[in-house]
């Protein structure tokens, strides 16, 4: 009889351990912190699945991923800019997923092979601190070619595109202004070196900076630019009037992920959950889901000029290579 008990609480045991790790997800990020945490501090109300996330700039996810590939540590990757996810794929540390949602992203934002699927998009801008601006004697610049004046020496913050996605995409578009021309656009990139006051380690850093007064310039996407704003940084922002490249911020699972039925649910209720779109919307980002309700106060890519960017291109991990070695040997390395 004991024995029996004992075999029938082993069992218990069990299966409550089971119950324990289904309710459970890792997952990498590259979402603002405090934005993560409440979505899925909202998935985990609606589901019960709790999420237990790392935070890492886009380059820093890859990297991860690329260092724990014969046994990963997370089953998802949620945000961060699309030619990183691209860039993943390309490594094969991702893996496709055929969403039952996904219909209801345009062709145009999701991977033709499902790898990845777009959440939303949000452009390049240049940003100015007003009051800083003006006890330096400043004009908010409006273009490429502003950043590039002797006024803003050491003036302008940017992140690095080693590690961030925003910079990689500073590069890429730099490229694209240049019409292709590497060398036109590394020449571009060493004189507005001479300006950057320093280089952060994520592309949301310059702006929270910048919002402080902490610096004078900075170079950074709209969304978060947008929600500084609104919340009283008294900042000017401006889309260069050259042509600003965008991020098609995206999601992606892991491939060799240990929890790849909760990676799915977490996917899925991203797509649908209005909650979760409420979220996204409430941080000024542009959701790419069809009918998807934008803020009022949100800069969306029909607002200004975008150049014409090729994705695919950006995020082969033979081009990515390419220009960051090229940007370590003639700009980092000589800091």
């Amino acid at each position: 009889m004991m024995r029996r008990l004992f075999l029938v609480l082993f069992v218990l045991m069990a299966a409550s351990a089971v119950v324990m790790a289904q309710q459970t997800l890792s997952a990498y990020t590259t979402l603002e912190e405090p934005l993560a945490k409440e979505l899925f501090d909202q998935f985990e109300r609606e589901t019960g699945i709790r999420v237990n996330f790392v935070r890492l700039s886009g380059g820093d996810a890859v990297a991860r991923m690329e260092a724990e590939s014969a046994n990963p540590q997370a089953s998802i990757w949620v945000g961060g800019v699309g030619l990183d996810h691209i860039t993943a794929k390309g490594k094969n540390l991702t893996m496709p997923y055929v969403s039952r949602e996904a219909v209801n992203t345009p062709v145009a934002y999701r991977d033709p092979q499902n790898y990845w699927i777009g959440l939303y998009v949000g452009p390049l801008v240049i940003s100015t601190n007003l009051d800083r601006a003006r006890a330096l004697g400043l004009t908010p610049p409006k273009s490429w070619a502003d950043l590039l004046k002797p006024e803003y020496r050491g003036h302008v913050r940017m992140a690095n595109p080693n590690v961030s996605g925003t910079a990689y995409n500073v590069l890429t578009t730099i490229r694209y202004v240049n019409n292709g021309n590497e060398n036109q656009a590394f020449d571009y990139l060493r004189r507005l070196d001479a300006n950057i006051d320093q280089y952060a380690r994520s592309g949301s850093a310059p702006g929270q900076s910048l919002a402080i007064g902490e610096v004078a310039v900075a170079i950074g996407y709209a969304h978060d630019h947008v929600r500084l704003k609104a919340n009283g940084a008294n900042i000017e922002i401006n889309a260069p009037a050259e042509g600003a490249g965008y991020e098609l911020a995206s999601m992606s699972l892991i491939r060799g992920g240990t929890q790849p039925v909760q990676a799915r649910q977490l996917y899925d209720w991203i797509l649908s959950s209005p909650s979760a779109q409420k979220i996204f919307t409430d941080w000024y980002l542009v959701l790419v889901r069809n009918g998807a309700a934008t803020h009022p106060l949100a800069l969306t890519l029909n607002q200004i000029r975008t150049v014409n960017q090729d994705m695919a291109w950006d995020g082969d991990p033979a081009n990515r290579k390419r220009l960051l070695d090229r940007w370590i040997a003639e700009i980092e390395s000589r800091r």
